[in-house]
């Protein structure tokens, strides 16, 4: 009789195991569609949609970092932290790790590790540039524009400013 408890209680265990693996993935599903007979779309992450009125955090310090396209990611979102403070990250880390803006990716040592974070950074530096607003490259990230970056310019060290 023992021997069957423990039978049922590891089934039991392994049932609920199986079932706390796949409720994670289920409830950060990227589709949410809006009606039967249109298609899926991807929720925009978290941002903020005005300038900040205070003081934003430091990025962390590039010399942090043993990989250049790291250091020159932290570089350039020092640089532009009220861009990337208005700006959402389409890794979802809004969802994963509580964050507000992309901004919070390099407040952190996130975006180090993060292909999605380093593109949208030198997405929107690049837009910056090119004078567009914080609203503007929002529009070009929603829409994936920053999936066609080259970032191989972005492999070797900045110029010192």
């Amino acid at each position: 009789m023992r021997r069957m408890y423990k039978i049922v209680g590891t089934a039991a265990l392994l049932t609920l195991a199986a079932a706390l693996l796949v409720l994670p993935q289920v409830a950060s599903s990227k589709s949410v569609a809006i009606s039967p007979q249109e298609p899926a779309t991807e929720a925009v992450p978290a941002f903020h949609d005005a300038p900040p009125t205070g003081a934003l955090p430091d990025t962390l310090s590039p010399a942090l970092f043993n990989d250049t396209l790291a250091q020159n990611a932290y570089t350039i979102a020092a640089r532009i932290k009220k861009v990337l403070y208005q700006q959402p990250c389409y890794c979802h880390c809004d969802r994963s790790q509580g964050h507000t803006s992309l901004l919070d990716c390099f407040t952190a040592r996130h975006a180090a590790v993060c292909g999605t974070c380093e593109r949208e950074d030198f997405y929107a530096y690049e837009q910056t540039h090119k004078g567009k607003t914080p609203a503007q490259i929002r529009d070009g990230i929603e829409r994936s524009d920053w999936e066609k970056l080259d970032v191989t310019k972005y492999q070797s060290p900045l110029p010192v400013k």
